[in-house]
Formats: C-alpha cells, structure tokens, sequence
C-alpha cells in the first residue's frame, strides 16, 4: 500500500521545535522511537531558522512549538500522545 507523502517527497510526520525547548527534547524521542516503530520518515524543523511550508513558523508557532504534523495536518503541540501519533500513521 502507498503511503501519502508532502510536496517534493516530504516525510509525513514534520516536527517543529525551536532550540532551547525542553518539551521539543521529550517530542523529539517519542517521534523518533514512534516513526522508526512505524518505519516512517520524519523531519525536524527548527522555527527559528527554518521558514518552511507557508513561512513565518514563529507567528504560527511560536507559543506552541513541539508541534508535530502528520501528512500536513496538526496531530498536536506541547506534548506528543504516542499512541495518538501511532493510531495517525497506520492510516
């Protein structure tokens, strides 16, 4: 079964972070032990550096960030559910 990707073969799960975020750290490992469970890609997009898909990530999520996206739509911020991120990808 084909999995659907981003624009220019994006991974399907995107996170946003920024440096210095403690809660960016803890979403960071249950992203990666969720995707590499999963066998999916992700990527890491730092707001502060990184304008991304749509620009401006600091206005859109700067009061929010970790926030974790799933084929482009937001799963949730400050804190990653696992199984939540987990039930999202088996789709």
């Amino acid at each position: 079964m084909s999995r659907p990707q981003g624009s220019a073969g994006e991974p399907r799960v995107l996170l946003y972070t920024r440096d210095g975020c403690h809660l960016c750290d803890e979403a960071r490992a249950v992203v990666a032990d969720v995707c590499g469970a999963a066998g999916e890609a992700w990527r890491e997009i730092d707001i502060d550096v990184d304008d991304g898909p749509g620009g401006d990530l600091v206005g859109k999520y700067g009061d929010y960030v970790p926030v974790v996206e799933v084929d482009g739509v937001q799963q949730g911020f400050w804190r990653v559910d696992a199984a939540r991120l987990a039930r999202r990808l088996a789709r």
